[in-house]
């Protein structure tokens, strides 16, 4: 007679993972929550980004500094996605993530890096459902776009959107959402 435990069942399978999933999400809402109450007024690890004005000075400075990616995307392609993602603050984002997971996961994660003054994000991730950006673009256009994006969203004054994965933020959290997320692709500049 064979007495070994019978392997679950597939919505057994299904309800243990999802379970662990939500377990995981509510301790990284509650970790988040706790950086965040002692950390409050962190600020921005990366000085080339540490507010806007000093943002749109470096960003001015590739127009005469020659500067390159190490890997990943090129750095026009690097550009156009920050401006994407500025411009997408203020006219929506296409394809969010799911209320649940701005609420938990995309929340708790903004928290975290909102704490640290940094952002870590998949540096070859498309902002989902906006056009494809190719590589092998201009440089100058790329540096004025997202100048002008950034000045763009400085000088707004309406509603903003939800973030497509962090959910609502206001504008002060915008920018510092904006400024980690150029700061991060920053991370691979070198000189050129």
């Amino acid at each position: 007679m064979n007495t070994s435990p019978k392997p679950p069942s597939a919505p057994s399978r299904k309800r243990r993972a999802f379970l662990t999933v939500g377990g995981l999400a509510a301790a990284g809402v509650a970790a988040g929550a706790g950086y965040v109450a002692t950390h409050r007024d962190h600020a921005l690890a990366s000085a080339e980004f540490r507010d806007l004005p000093t943002a749109l000075r470096t960003l001015d400075s590739l127009r005469t500094t020659p500067m390159k990616m190490r890997s990943g995307w090129d750095l026009p392609h690097v550009l156009h996605h920050a401006a994407q993602s500025i411009h997408g603050s203020i006219d929506g984002y296409p394809h969010p993530k799911p209320a649940w997971f701005q609420a938990s996961i995309g929340s708790a994660a903004f928290s975290v890096f909102g704490a640290r003054g940094r952002m870590n994000h998949g540096l070859q991730d498309p902002i989902p459902g906006l056009p494809t950006i190719p590589d092998g673009l201009e440089l100058q256009p790329a540096i004025h776009d997202v100048m002008q994006a950034l000045q763009r969203f400085d000088q707004h004054t309406g509603p903003l959107a939800p973030h497509f994965a962090y959910g609502a933020l206001d504008k002060s959290d915008y920018a510092r959402a904006h400024l980690m997320h150029i700061a991060n692709h920053w991370d691979l500049i070198v000189p050129a």
